[in-house]
């Protein structure tokens, strides 16, 4: 997936855009998370014969590392170089974080032989299923191995892999999307300490046995960022942050609202129309429009959690992440105005 973070002003903009696995060489730790030898974008290059890709050629790729079918030898026109991870772990979390400012001393924790008894007994006390599955998978085979099961049973399927993540998977017909994220609300708050995983992902599904299909309403329940990050500082400073892909998924929605979809196709598709130079044709000011309704509403569902309530403990702006008079001003220039009392 593909996610932008822009800042919209006259005079700068800042596109982060991340490519989630399209890695360049190995780091030094990378043999301890059993991938040596990786380097997605050089194997691929190699594996088709080289790349035609003139504008990033332009740009300075083919300086960073030997690529089949790019040149060391242009003048980049634009600043090049490979980053090595500071922080242990390999997940998407650990990597959003350190791109915003957040090196992490410990990696999240990993279950290679499944969850603890105790943590699946506890999610199914609280979550009113039975559990099957509980071993690393891909997401795919174990929907396919056991999700006639599931559905004659209604138990969830549990799986994680590689990275640090607790994946709930369930068949739209059998178990409703919104008991299933209310599922994955639960783990999240159970997982904490040494379970304190990265991510719980609810993995819905739809289909027939022999033609189950994942459906687009993935989510993500990130733990929250334990420092300051870029995204706080932007915050801070007053600056928009426009998010596409499930970013604000991994910082926990803390100052970020993203417009999901359901293809990497589609985010490609949107990354453009937001970047197109503003005032022209082709800049689309409904993508912003929809990310400004985003955070309009998520800043209201808290205000109303509080009681409209801004400052003080446990109040609103502390719940953001914001300063008071920050969240005023938000709340003035999204038009956000607490709805008069209905008559009785």
């Amino acid at each position: 997936m593909t996610r932008v973070a822009l800042q919209d002003s006259a005079r700068t903009r800042v596109a982060l855009i991340v490519l989630d696995g399209m890695g360049i060489g190995p780091a030094p730790d990378t043999a301890e998370y059993g991938d040596a030898g990786s380097n997605s974008l050089g194997n691929v290059a190699r594996a088709v014969g080289g790349l035609h890709l003139p504008n990033l050629e332009r740009l300075g790729l083919g300086r960073c590392r030997p690529i089949a079918g790019l040149s060391r030898d242009v003048v980049a026109r634009a600043a090049y170089g490979v980053a090595l991870p500071r922080s242990p772990g390999k997940d998407s979390t650990t990597g959003h974080w350190e791109l915003c400012g957040i090196v992490l001393e410990r990696p999240f924790p990993t279950y290679p032989r499944g969850f603890p008894p105790a943590v699946l007994s506890e999610f199914s006390r609280r979550t009113g299923r039975g559990v099957i599955g509980n071993r690393v998978a891909s997401g795919t085979q174990i929907i396919d191995e056991l999700g006639a099961a599931h559905q004659r049973s209604g138990d969830w399927i549990v799986y994680t892999s590689a990275d640090s993540v607790f994946q709930v998977a369930a068949h739209e017909g059998t178990v409703p999307v919104d008991e299933l994220y209310a599922a994955c609300v639960t783990a999240r708050a159970m997982l904490d300490g040494r379970d304190a995983v990265s991510r719980v992902i609810a993995r819905p599904f739809e289909g027939t046995p022999g033609d189950y299909r994942r459906t687009a309403r993935r989510r993500d329940f990130s733990l929250e960022p334990p420092g300051v990050t870029l995204l706080d500082a932007l915050a801070a400073a007053g600056v928009p942050r426009v998010g596409i892909g499930k970013v604000d998924d991994l910082f926990a929605h803390r100052h970020i609202a993203s417009e999901h979809t359901p293809t990497n196709a589609d985010a490609y598709g949107r990354i453009e129309e937001t970047l197109g130079a503003r005032g022209s044709d082709r800049f689309d000011h409904r993508a912003l429009e929809r990310l400004a309704d985003i955070e309009r509403a998520h800043i209201r569902r808290v205000l109303e959690a509080c009681g409209w309530k801004v400052g003080g403990k446990g109040h609103a702006a502390e719940k953001l992440g914001l300063h008071p008079n920050t969240l005023r001003s938000r709340m003035q220039k999204l038009g956000i105005r607490r709805s008069p009392p209905r008559p009785r």
